[in-house]
């Protein structure tokens, strides 16, 4: 045998046992990979368990809880009896006003009154603050509408502002007074980036305070303020609601069209001076915005116009109405507000821009009348057209001349 063939034999021998020594080390590889990918997928499971669940199971509560999603697989949420007691109720959901529109579906008007529910405000947040009154705010509200109308914001400003700072002080407790003017002038500031094209700067706002507030100060606030609010930043305001009602009740039929207003500016500053004039008053957060708003509406149009416009009865804004009725008879008594006559502002738009008027007066005369609307009330039920009704027989009284 050659040299040659002898060391071709011996490079196939060892080649041969490299072969036999990868295929062992591959399967070996394999084995230790399939037990690795097992057991840290148990210690991985176990530590998410662990980890994410809460601590009430210990005391028996379990981890999952099932939450029905109203908007999927409805017809077998109806079809099944397990299911029913989980189903998605609201009764302030109602079949959208809106006409068919070309950039918009129908769900446009379900997310705005799901908005409207999802902000939240309470008249009753001063409990939280035992120093403070009701008629502290109402100084507060009518200075920011003051300051809007100074620096001619628009009135959907001022409305984020207002909104800002009712829901701030909701998240709050032991507010001071001394407060206030700072958290008022802040939710201005965040409400004017968010809403003006060229809102004032910082130092405007703190020149407004008359030295209260400092730059520093409303930067530091408007971070505490963003921070509980959550960032939450979007409501739809009243003078939002009153944009959108108006322009239903004027929109034509045969040609729907959102996007421009097509109502008359005079009649759009009429109801948001009602509507300025109520949210002075603490009780105003007692009724949602839409119901406020249609509230101010059906004061100056009809019960007709009222549901064609809001899809809300007269069931659902009685109450509002009846409250708001001294509101719309001092506004009545008053001079109706002037548009801005600046010449920055264009024509179509000046209905847009804050006013104010003497708010604070018009406040005291509305005490009066419903302490008048109280006494009557004892005597004789009123309607909420303000015509007397007499009282029934049970019910009247013997006078002293026996008579």
């Amino acid at each position: 045998m050659s040299r040659r063939s002898g060391r071709l034999q011996a490079k196939n021998a060892k080649t041969e046992a490299q072969d036999d020594m990868a295929i062992t080390r591959k399967r070996k590889s394999d084995e230790c990979t399939a037990t690795d990918e097992q057991q840290p997928t148990k210690r991985t499971q176990h530590f998410e368990i662990q980890n994410c669940w809460s601590p009430q199971i210990s005391k028996g509560v379990g981890p999952c809880i099932l939450i029905e999603t109203p908007h999927k697989e409805i017809e077998l949420i109806e079809d099944s009896s397990r299911f029913r007691s989980y189903r998605f109720t609201n009764y302030f959901f109602s079949s959208t006003p809106l006409p068919v529109l070309s950039w918009g579906d129908t769900d446009v008007w379900s997310n705005m009154v799901k908005k409207d529910g999802t902000y939240t405000h309470n008249k009753h947040f001063l409990l939280l603050h035992p120093t403070l009154q009701p008629k502290m705010r109402t100084i507060l509200i009518d200075w920011l509408l003051e300051v809007c109308e100074v620096y001619s914001l628009h009135r959907e400003t001022f409305y984020l502002a207002q909104d800002f700072f009712d829901r701030f002080m909701l998240t709050q407790i032991g507010i001071n007074k001394s407060k206030l003017q700072l958290i008022g002038i802040t939710a201005l500031f965040i409400a004017a980036k968010l809403e003006e094209i060229y809102p004032p700067k910082l130092y405007e706002f703190a020149y407004v305070t008359d030295g209260a507030c400092t730059d520093d100060e409303i930067l530091s606030m408007e971070l505490i303020m963003l921070k509980a609010l959550k960032w939450e930043l979007c409501p739809v305001t009243i003078i939002s609601w009153l944009n959108i009602y108006l322009q239903i009740c004027c929109v034509e039929k045969q040609n729907p069209s959102m996007l421009l207003p097509q109502y008359s500016q005079d009649s759009f500053v009429q109801i948001a001076q009602l509507l300025d004039l109520c949210i002075l008053d603490l009780d105003s957060l007692g009724f949602h915005y839409r119901v406020l708003t249609a509230a101010a509406v059906f004061h100056h149009t009809s019960l007709d116009e009222v549901r064609k416009a809001t899809g809300l009865d007269w069931e659902d804004i009685s109450d509002c109405v009846t409250w708001m009725t001294p509101y719309f008879k001092t506004v009545q008594g008053r001079e109706a507000v002037k548009l801005n006559n600046s010449k920055k502002i264009p024509e179509e738009d000046k209905h847009n821009i804050q006013t104010h008027t003497n708010y604070m007066e018009m406040m005291e005369e509305v005490r009066v009348r419903q302490s008048l609307c109280v006494k009557v009330g004892q005597q004789s039920p009123v309607s909420v057209s303000g015509i007397l009704t007499p009282p029934k027989s049970t019910e009247k009284h013997i006078s002293d001349s026996g008579h």
